[in-house]
């Protein structure tokens, strides 16, 4: 849970408090640690409590979702907003016991919602930040399939094919998918006991012939001619003949299967020095953006050879 406390002094105007006039009080709001977005042309980002009912939610006129996704090639994105007229932040409570889930996101304010306190800040920054981490998938941590020990995962590439290890869902190129390769049975992050089906101290997952019989696994096409060695089986009491020793017909691949690559986008964002009359906060963690968009897929175009 986020909990933003706050010291607050209150004034004659202020009656809802029910205090005398300079009396000091604490408020604390206890958000989640995430928060939610919407918007079209204008993006809100805003998180919502029960009990009481409450909402945090900051106005960003003009920019979008896609804005905040469109990272550098380093794969950041890193902007300071300024909290204005334009660009408000907002503390809200309402008499309801259940907001409902278009609260912020509906082109028509929900008419049952009803807003007993809206208090604006107009002054203040709020910094946002966008990383991107792609990933394979391939049940091995990227940290893993830095092959050379370099810290850098992008010169770390065993099959040639363009596509760095980390992001190559087929590692060694032989068009079996490296996540049903076997790589770490166990699922404990120790590859040691990798499969090794021809027992060459080459596992599977970067052995490009799985049966040592000295045909490539990715040319044991025999059956149908699709770039998936999986699905050519001669003898089925064996299993397909990239794992059969005494299949060795030669069947040339003609290109790799499509990688798909997971993208990870984590947004955080930071308020900072905002005025809502009452209530001040020179820094607070508004935490990190909780939405689907956040994953999304690209293909990798691998170089065949």
């Amino acid at each position: 849970m986020r909990k933003l406390v706050f010291t607050i002094i209150t004034i004659a105007l202020v009656s809802f408090y029910s205090c005398n006039d300079g009396d000091i009080i604490t408020v604390e709001l206890d958000f989640e640690d995430t928060f939610e977005s919407c918007g079209v042309t204008n993006l809100v980002l805003f998180k919502t409590k029960e009990d009481p009912s409450e909402s945090l939610s900051l106005f960003l006129n003009g920019v979008t979702l896609e804005d905040i996704l469109t990272v550098d090639e380093d794969g950041l994105f890193e902007k300071t907003y300024t909290i204005n007229t334009t660009n408000p932040f907002n503390y809200r409570t309402y008499s309801n016991t259940d907001l409902p889930s278009d609260l912020f996101c509906s082109d028509i304010p929900n008419s049952e919602v009803i807003i007993t306190q809206d208090i604006e800040s107009t002054s203040g920054s709020a910094d946002l930040k966008t990383v991107l981490t792609e990933d394979d998938n391939d049940g091995i941590p990227a940290i893993l399939e830095d092959r050379n020990n370099n810290g850098n995962l992008e010169d770390d590439d065993t099959d040639n094919d363009g596509i760095p290890d980390y992001i190559d869902a087929d590692d060694d190129g032989d068009n079996i998918l490296t996540k049903d390769e076997d790589p770490d049975p166990n699922g404990d992050g120790d590859l040691s006991d990798a499969l090794d089906s021809d027992g060459d101290s080459i596992p599977d997952y970067l052995d490009t012939d799985d049966d040592g019989d000295g045909v490539k696994t990715r040319d044991e096409e025999n059956d149908s001619q699709d770039n998936n060695p999986a699905n050519d089986t001669t003898n089925f009491e064996v299993g397909p003949d990239y794992l059969n020793p005494q299949v060795a017909t030669t069947v040339p691949a003609t290109g790799y299967r499509t990688h798909t690559i997971v993208q990870t986008y984590k947004v955080t964002l930071i308020i900072r020095d905002i005025d809502i009359q009452i209530i001040s906060a020179d820094f607070y963690d508004f935490g990190e953006l909780e939405n689907s968009a956040l994953s999304q897929t690209r293909v990798g175009d691998p170089i065949f050879n």
